[in-house]
């Protein structure tokens, strides 16, 4: 009906549109010519504007990743910091401090924190756009699609730079929150583990300052369970930018696959949830591979 219009959807076109569309075969059949187009990169074309499925993911994944890494680089910038805090102050106030506000960040809807964020730093004070990725006044060119760069392309400097930065602070705080305080706690219960071992006993009767152990010692241990956490979150951000790109009218994927639920574009939403599950998986396998770099234990078995 969306394809053929209500108008010319007489029983004999939309028999004529099940046939081309390969819809009156078995189904069985339909599944297995699916994956033989996917494996080749043919997920399709858009029933809206009628361009391949792979060409849309593909404009719109760089704005994805663009959010994404921003968010998770505060995400990674606080939460460190704020989980070796609350654990070198274990049981006291700040640690109480800390870890409360890190459960209330995980716990915060999104739709909600986005909107409180809008009303007061962009309807309220003006401080930040409420939407988009750069102002008009500039004209960027998608080149990598990642603004940050391309700005620089176009000979716009930092002025375009900082533009897209403005556009970009808010949806990062919102799509950071919640690794956030992910981060914030795995750190605090590393570190408390890893300061009950052995060799930091040996390391306290050396006479080594306090700092040295944690920061030099502990800590490289420490982390290594927070990179799996930050890896595993980096995947959920790359698929779960659905309602800040909406709220925001951020240009990306997750907004990209919204529209298409709501206009029933059915093969945007089925090759675009494919390929962010390869995207799941792939950064799944880097998390491994890495986390065997980082661990001497495990790099000795293999």
């Amino acid at each position: 009906m969306i394809m053929i219009g209500e108008r010319g959807a007489s029983p004999d076109a939309i028999a004529e549109m099940r046939h081309n569309l390969g819809l009156d075969e078995p189904l069985y059949l339909q599944y297995f010519k699916f994956v033989g187009r996917a494996m080749v990169g043919n997920l399709g074309q858009s029933v809206i504007s009628q361009r391949a499925v792979w060409s849309e993911f593909s404009d719109r994944f760089p704005a994805t990743v663009e959010l994404s890494l921003t968010a998770m680089f505060w995400a990674v910038l606080i939460g460190i910091p704020v989980g070796v805090m609350a654990a070198l102050k274990r049981r006291q106030w700040l640690d109480h401090l800390l870890m409360s506000a890190s459960l209330i960040g995980y716990s915060m809807p999104i739709f909600w924190w986005g909107l409180i964020l809008i009303l007061v730093f962009s309807v309220h004070l003006g401080w930040t756009p409420v939407s988009g990725r750069i102002s008009s006044a500039f004209d960027v060119e998608p080149w990598t699609g990642f603004f940050l760069i391309d700005v620089w392309r176009r000979g716009q400097g930092f002025e375009g730079f900082w533009d897209v930065i403005h556009h970009m602070i808010l949806p990062a705080l919102v799509l950071g929150t919640i690794p956030v305080a992910a981060i914030a706690r795995m750190t605090r219960s590393s570190l408390l583990e890893v300061l009950r071992e052995d060799y930091v006993r040996t390391a306290k009767a050396k006479g080594l300052s306090f700092y040295r152990i944690v920061f030099v010692h502990a800590l490289k241990n420490a982390l290594l369970p927070v990179v799996t956490v930050i890896g595993l979150m980096l995947g959920s951000l790359l698929t779960g930018a659905v309602l800040t790109e909406t709220i925001f009218s951020w240009p990306g994927v997750g907004r990209w696959l919204v529209a298409s639920v709501l206009a029933r574009d059915y093969p945007v939403l089925q090759g675009g949830v494919l390929l962010l599950s390869v995207m799941i998986v792939a950064v799944n396998i880097g998390v491994d591979v890495l986390y065997t770099y980082l661990n001497p234990r495990l790099r000795d078995r293999i």
